[in-house]
C-alpha cells in the first residue's frame, strides 16, 4: 500500500488537461484514538490483533469515498520525489482472493510504469468491506523491477500470515480526528491513516468537487515521511501529496511562506513548491 512520497492527480475524461486546487477548512485540534464520540466500535490501531468473521465482509465495495466497481479502470500522472514521472494504472479485477484470515477480497492491480524503463512496480492489491461499510486492507503481492527483473518485494504481506493484520483503508463513517491502522506486519508495513479534514475542494476536469475527504497518512518506518490523500465522493482518491521531510501538518504548513500554522491551503503551497507537482492525468470506467 505504501510507495515513497509522490504527487498523484486524477480525475476527468481522457485525454482531458485538469489544474487542481484543494482549499481547506479547519480540521480543529482532535484527540486521534481511533473511535470517536458515539462511534459504535474502535477500529483497528498499531499492532492490536483484531478477529474477523469471513461471514461479515463482501467483495462488493461500494464505499462512497473508495468504491471499488470490477472493471474500473483509472489512470494517474504520479512525480516523485527525484522529479521522476510515472503512469499509474488501477484496475479493479473481477477475480477475487481468500486470504490467510479466512476473508475473500477483491483484487485490485496497481501498475506504474517510466518512460525508458517500462514496469518498475507491479501490485496487487486486496480489498473487501464488512457490513457497517468499512473498507479492509488485507495485504499485497508487490514487485518492484529493474531492467525487467524483479529487484524487491519489500512490503508484500498477507493478513494471517507471520503475525500480520488487515487494516482500515476507508472508514465507513469518517469524523475528523478519527485513527486507524491501514496495515499491520511488523516491520514490514506499518502505515496508519488519520482523518484530518472532510471539508476540502479539488478542481478537476469534471468540475469542482467539495465536501472533500482528506486524510494524513503516517508510518513508523519512516517517521519522517508524510503523505496527504484526497477522496472525493463515488469517484475515490482524486489527488496525493507526499513530503519525505515533513513530520506533521504544522511543520509542513509552517515552511510555505506566510501560510498559517494548521492551514491546509499552506500545506499544500509547501508540498507543491518543494516538490515542483504539475500533472496532467485522466480517469475514466471502461
Amino acid at each position: 500500500m505504501a510507495r515513497q512520497p509522490t504527487a498523484k492527480i486524477a480525475l476527468g475524461a481522457v485525454g482531458a488537461a485538469l489544474a487542481v486546487t484543494a482549499c481547506g477548512v479547519d480540521a480543529g485540534a482532535t484527540q486521534a484514538t481511533g473511535k470517536t464520540a458515539g462511534s459504535a466500535k474502535a477500529l483497528p490501531v498499531g499492532s492490536a490483533v483484531v478477529k474477523l468473521d469471513p461471514a461479515e465482509f463482501t467483495t462488493k465495495i461500494d464505499n462512497p469515498y473508495l468504491p471499488l466497481t470490477p472493471g474500473d479502470r483509472r489512470v494517474y500522472r504520479e512525480t516523485g520525489p527525484d522529479g521522476t514521472n510515472g503512469r499509474v494504472v488501477v484496475t479493479v479485477a473481477r477475480k477475487t482472493k481468500k486470504i490467510a484470515n479466512g476473508v475473500t477480497a477483491r483484487v485490485v492491480r496497481d501498475t506504474l510504469t517510466e518512460a525508458g524503463k517500462g514496469v518498475v512496480e507491479d501490485t496487487f492489491d486486496w480489498y473487501a468491506q464488512d457490513k457497517a461499510g468499512n473498507v479492509w486492507y488485507l495485504g499485497e503481492d508487490t514487485k518492484e523491477y529493474e531492467n525487467g527483473k524483479v529487484k524487491s518485494t519489500a512490503g508484500s504481506f498477507e493478513a494471517g500470515v507471520d503475525g500480520a493484520q488487515a487494516g482500515i483503508a476507508m472508514p465507513a463513517e469518517p469524523k475528523v480526528g478519527l485513527s486507524y491502522r491501514q496495515e499491520y506486519s511488523k516491520g514490514v508495513a506499518q502505515d496508519a491513516g488519520e482523518v484530518f479534514s472532510l471539508g476540502e475542494r479539488v478542481e478537476v476536469p469534471l468540475g469542482s468537487f467539495g465536501r472533500v475527504l482528506m486524510t494524513k497518512d503516517t508510518t513508523p518506518l519512516e517517521p519522517k515521511v508524510l503523505e496527504y490523500k484526497f477522496y472525493a465522493r463515488n469517484v475515490g482518491e482524486a489527488l496525493a501529496l507526499g513530503s519525505p521531510e515533513a513530520t506533521s501538518a504544522k511543520s509542513s504548513s509552517a515552511s510555505a511562506a506566510g501560510a498559517r500554522s494548521g492551514d491546509r491551503r499552506g500545506v499544500l503551497r509547501a508540498a507543491l513548491s518543494r516538490r515542483r507537482f504539475a500533472l496532467w492525468p485522466s480517469v475514466w470506467r471502461p
